[in-house]
């Protein structure tokens, strides 16, 4: 037999979504994302997954693209339960299209023909149940962008929190005000990918620089436990000033959010004209960071290759709190979210 293909699949795979609102002439305006498409019957919106079907809108329901138990520092949470595991899944698609994507097997499979993606059908409470069974008191989405799939992990979630779970999201942050108000009763901690600080380069990722910005904002404002990492990219967003601006606009939110700076591999459209990211400009990064005021900045994916930056340190009297090596936790000598020896409170979810 023919192999179906993965968007008639997908579209097999769907319910009526939450996130939008009716139009004259069965148009809908979606607003997942900060995209806020207007579609017309029959079409998709950018992130080629939430389409419209006779006046209504179409999400994605009832699958994932994988599920798997990660260190919940791989997300990564370095304030967030250290050593604890989370149970990360994903779906596919998303309203970016980076030329640097780490994820973009799933990210990009309606997009490009090389992202050869599969799905495997299941339902909410199972999910939580493989929660319980591994024992991993957070479930995360992740892998492909949340905010369009936000319908899919609500449901998720609203079991998760029945259970007693944490529940998360890894996200590029280019969302809504509706989005966050949506998500808002459900959802306890979320990383922001801020993938640099000039409107430019994000108009070539098809992002908005603003609701990045708005969303960081936002989920501090809303009580969120929020970290922010910067995918550091050789000749993209790697100069001393660009770092600069994101460290200040980070001490302005709050200096204790903190910033994970990481190295970039080679991958997706940029695999072999660009260098991987030195490990002396995550030194750099982080330099920066402290530098403009923040109290906690990490460097990721040179795991034992930066210094002490994999750690965390009291902010008041340097003392070594949490020792790291990439994603293993290595001694934790925190007080109960308190530092053992000055007694100051270090932000977090301990």
């Amino acid at each position: 037999m023919p192999e179906v293909p993965i968007k008639e699949i997908l579209a097999n795979h769907t319910k009526e979504g939450k996130l939008y609102t009716e139009m004259p002439n069965d148009w809908v305006r979606c607003f997942a994302c900060g995209h806020r498409c207007k579609i017309p019957p029959a079409k998709d919106g950018v992130c080629k997954i939430r389409f419209n079907k006779n006046g209504k809108l179409y999400v994605p329901f009832g699958y994932v693209s994988g599920i798997a138990l990660d260190p919940i520092e791989k997300k990564p949470f370095f304030h967030v339960y250290p050593g604890s595991t989370a149970l990360s899944f994903g779906m596919l698609g998303c309203d970016y299209h980076c030329s640097f994507c780490q994820n973009w097997v799933t990210s990009q499979t309606l997009r490009d023909p090389h992202a050869v993606s599969s799905i495997e059908e299941i339902d909410a409470e199972e999910i939580v149940k493989i929660a319980f069974r591994q024992k991993a008191p957070i479930i995360t989405s992740t892998y492909n962008e949340p905010l369009i799939t936000s319908e899919w992990a609500v449901e998720i979630f609203k079991h998760a929190k029945k259970a007693g779970l944490i529940t998360s999201y890894v996200s590029n942050g280019n969302g809504t005000p509706e989005v966050l108000d949506y998500l808002h009763p459900w959802i306890d901690l979320y990383k922001v990918d801020l993938k640099g600080f000039r409107q430019k380069a994000y108009r070539q990722m098809g992002g908005v620089l603003q609701n990045v910005l708005d969303t960081i904002k936002s989920l501090y404002e809303r009580g969120k436990w929020v970290e922010v990492v910067t995918l550091v990219v050789p000749g993209v967003n790697d100069a001393d000033e660009e770092l600069t601006d994101i460290a200040k606009f980070l001490y302005s939110v709050s200096p204790d959010i903190p910033w994970h700076v990481t190295a970039y591999h080679q991958d997706y459209k940029m695999a072999a004209e660009e260098e991987i990211t030195p490990t002396s400009t995550l030194l750099r990064a982080a330099e920066i960071g402290y530098k403009e005021g923040l109290h906690f900045v990490y460097t990721g994916n040179r795991p034992g290759q930066t210094r002490n930056y994999e750690n965390t340190y009291c902010f008041s009297c340097n003392e070594l709190l949490i020792e790291r090596q990439g994603f293993r936790v290595l001694r934790n000598k925190l007080s109960n979210g308190t530092c053992f020896k000055c007694g100051i409170k270090i932000a977090g979810r301990w």
